[in-house]
């Protein structure tokens, strides 16, 4: 009956080792197999947009550079920019890579990586339009941002100060749009993307003033969550930028 009692035992111990042993498995199985969904806004050249069925981008590349070089798996969500951080709070996103600048305010509520670009809003204003040179020309003007962005923000805790009424679009072209077609004396956006957007394309703008702020990108993860994928995408770019790609990256969108 002793006998039979330290066989009983010794089988169900092998029984829950053997147990917890597959249950690791499974679990690294499934940490090694997720797939990071990730929050982009491909109305945004030359960091996110679509060419065909392609996706591209400096934060497209990156992204998928960084992916590469960490070992783990991405799967983009395009939307509005200003979706973004909403669908991250409802678990709907991992990540997101969409020229975000790293506010204080989105600090609240997301942790960012690294900062991968600078950038800095400015004003746009029609070709022909010659009154309207700085920011300071602004007072009594109709001005276009994009919903969602630092350029919205600006303009509107500025607005009283600048004298100005404030347009938004869900997405650039529909912005740019109205100040071409004079229905707003002006916009404000960031500088690379509104730089590529005229280099690509006459859309019958231009810049004018300096920048009005030195904003730079990072890439968000909701706040206290995913720091491992953080990390990984903050060692990811690091080594991007000491091996180069991070370079190659830049050169082929802006030429710099």
């Amino acid at each position: 009956m002793k006998k039979f009692g330290l066989f009983s035992l010794f089988l169900i111990l092998t029984i829950f080792i053997a147990a917890c042993g597959s249950s690791d498995a499974t679990s690294g199985k499934e940490q090694k197999s997720k797939v990071y969904k990730v929050g982009v806004d491909t109305t945004y050249p030359p960091f996110e947009f679509k060419e065909g069925n392609d996706y591209k981008g400096i934060d497209i590349d990156l992204i998928n550079a960084i992916a590469k070089n960490q070992g783990f798996k991405i799967e983009l969500s395009p939307m509005d920019f200003g979706g973004i951080i909403p669908a991250m709070q409802a678990n709907q996103l991992d990540v997101a890579i969409a020229g975000m600048s790293i506010t204080e305010d989105r600090k609240k509520i997301v942790d960012f990586s690294t900062p991968y670009f600078d950038a800095g809003l400015t004003v746009v204003v029609k070709k022909d339009d010659s009154s309207i040179k700085s920011v300071n020309d602004l007072k009594g003007k109709k001005v276009a941002v994009k919903k969602g962005t630092t350029g919205a923000k600006y303009a509107q805790d500025n607005a009283a100060k600048l004298g100005i009424t404030v347009v938004q679009f869900n997405d650039s072209p529909a912005m740019f749009q109205e100040v071409s077609n004079g229905n707003a004396e002006a916009l404000i956006e960031d500088y690379p993307v509104i730089s590529y957007a005229i280099a690509q394309k006459d859309l019958g703008l231009t810049i004018v003033g300096d920048r009005l702020n030195g904003d730079q990108y990072g890439i968000a993860v909701l706040k206290g969550q995913n720091q491992d994928l953080l990390k990984k995408i903050n060692k990811g770019l690091e080594e991007l930028k000491k091996g180069g790609t991070y370079d190659q990256i830049i050169k082929t969108y802006l030429g710099e």
